[in-house]
């Protein structure tokens, strides 16, 4: 399923608030110290008592605040994930064509894989290798964002045919699908330490499967 560039920029997450009592702690601060711990060891690895560390709080507040650790990593996905999604949608949407808007893509993705950074990481990434046969729910839920990248990425391909940036015979599923596993790849690869020249190098490389259109095609 393919969806607009501008829908899948201005999605929320629909999951419910709870209402429940006023917090004594600022709980998008706690959930993004929660996200390092989860992205460096994993939901199956990371405890209460190593999320109570990073996130400041102790158990008995997590629990009235969250109720388990579950519950702390689906909120804590659903921060990740938008915060990626609004970093992101700013530095897409100074680009003028589908070609470039993959192209900063590529270079947004590139960026966040080396250093600290490419080692701590991908939440998603990571959560789909993890998740995938523990639990249906959040396997869903992680498996969502995932397809949620591949229809903007697919949207891009398709603006690009129709802005001309693009090559018009292009088959758009076949080359989202390619970088998709470019863009997730290139996260993987950050476990390990790779430098930002030899991600920029593979961004580059991905670009290079995206032929123009042809003078005649314009």
């Amino acid at each position: 399923m393919s969806v607009s560039y501008n829908a899948f920029m201005t999605a929320e997450s629909t999951r419910p608030r709870s209402a429940g009592r006023p917090r004594e702690f600022d709980v998008d601060t706690a959930l993004d110290h929660a996200a390092r711990v989860f992205r460096q060891r994993g939901y199956h690895a990371t405890s209460i008592s190593d999320l109570g560390a990073a996130m400041q709080l102790t158990a008995g507040s997590i629990y009235k605040a969250f109720t388990d650790k579950r519950a702390v990593f689906m909120a804590t996905l659903d921060r990740y994930s938008g915060q990626r999604r609004r970093l992101m949608a700013s530095q897409l949407a100074a680009e003028p064509t589908g070609r470039e808007k993959i192209r900063a893509m590529l270079q947004f993705y590139a960026d966040a894989a080396h250093g600290e950074e490419g080692r701590d990481g991908c939440l998603v990434v990571g959560s789909v290798v993890e998740l995938s046969t523990f639990d249906p729910e959040l396997a869903a839920h992680v498996t969502g964002l995932l397809q949620q990248t591949q229809d903007l990425l697919q949207a891009l391909v398709e603006a690009g045919m129709a802005d001309g940036s693009i090559a018009a015979d292009t088959d758009p599923h076949a080359v989202t699908l390619t970088l998709l596993s470019v863009l997730e790849g290139l996260r993987v690869l950050g476990k390990c330490g790779r430098s930002r020249a030899e991600m920029l190098s593979a961004a580059d490389a991905a670009m290079a499967m995206l032929r123009p259109a042809a003078r005649q095609d314009r």
